[in-house]
């Protein structure tokens, strides 16, 4: 998978929210987690059971204009409003940040109006911070990565990619390229 991403929640509170996110995100490759105005640090939460902080980069802002992104990274608010884009629809950027709300509140307008893109889940009602991101993370692998069509039946067989060659050549079954 090209590119990277980032993972963060502005305004979190529970210590175990983080380190549940921290944890999810390096299981799912993150390049680093962040947070904007935390009310917790992350420090040594028992969520977090693989010790991510000490595997993947963790930046504490204290604001938004203090948060500093990478070069075309795109800040992708997730967030529970009409205008956004649901997620099975949402066209993940290569390079992006996604950022959450706060356990018990929304992103400011602050943040939102620094976001790139915003987008939901398309569910009833709120869901845990740590569950959502998880999601998110979730449908940027399966999305972006490399895998192969879902067989049309539960009981189908899964087809193989083709073998990718060097420069966007494909193996063809008679062996053409």
């Amino acid at each position: 998978m090209r590119g990277y991403f980032a993972i963060g929640a502005e305004r979190i509170s529970k210590q175990v929210n983080l380190g549940n996110l921290t944890r999810s995100a390096q299981a799912f490759g993150a390049s680093f987690v962040f947070t904007i105005d935390a009310h917790r640090k992350l420090g040594n939460p028992p969520s977090d059971t693989s010790s991510a902080k000490q595997h993947v980069p963790y930046f504490a802002w204290t604001s938004i204009e203090e948060m500093i992104l990478p070069e075309n990274c795109r800040l992708t608010g997730i967030e529970l409003v009409d205008e956004a884009i649901d997620l099975p629809s949402f066209r993940h950027p290569r390079c992006a940040a996604y950022i959450l709300g706060p356990e018990r509140g929304s992103l400011s307008p602050e943040v939102l109006r620094r976001c790139d893109h915003v987008v939901k889940i398309p569910t009833r009602f709120c869901i845990n911070l740590a569950v959502a991101g998880a999601i998110v993370m979730y449908d940027r692998v399966k999305t972006l990565g490399s895998f192969p069509p879902r067989p049309v039946t539960p009981h189908g067989t899964v087809e193989p990619y083709p073998e990718i060659l060097g420069h966007g050549g494909i193996k063809r079954d008679n062996g053409s390229q």
